[in-house]
């Protein structure tokens, strides 16, 4: 059985990671704004096609975690971090840029709404 006050601890984190308000979060996975209210307070506990649907729109989430405790949060994470060599330019012809057409900028967008840019210098 799920233990209620755990399993609101883990959704608050989950909340907390993906910087959501709990309305933010009701509309992503479609459910109504009371039902977030009513677990997170402790009224209700949640349904199996609400778990569903929390791990459905985050990947991230495992529900064995989500439901005991049992795993890591986030449970995926982000292998694709880019962190440049710094023997190694981003802009250089030593990437095969045959066209004569040249890199002068990268940007890599986030999932949260964020993006970081890199210039050639």
């Amino acid at each position: 059985m799920v233990n209620s006050t755990d399993f609101t601890n883990r959704l608050k984190k989950i909340l907390e990671h993906h910087q959501l308000t709990a309305s933010m979060f009701a509309d992503k996975i479609d459910v109504q704004r009371s039902s977030i209210s009513h677990i997170l307070s402790g009224r209700n506990k949640p349904s199996l096609d609400f778990i569903l649907k929390v791990t459905n729109e985050f990947t991230d989430v495992d529900i064995y975690w989500l439901l005991n405790g049992k795993g890591i949060f986030p449970s995926n994470v982000n292998s694709a971090t880019f962190t440049p060599s710094p023997n190694v330019s981003l802009f250089s012809d030593e990437k095969g840029v045959s066209s004569g057409k040249k890199i002068n900028r990268i940007v890599v967008f986030y999932n949260d709404g964020t993006f970081d840019e890199y210039k050639k210098d």
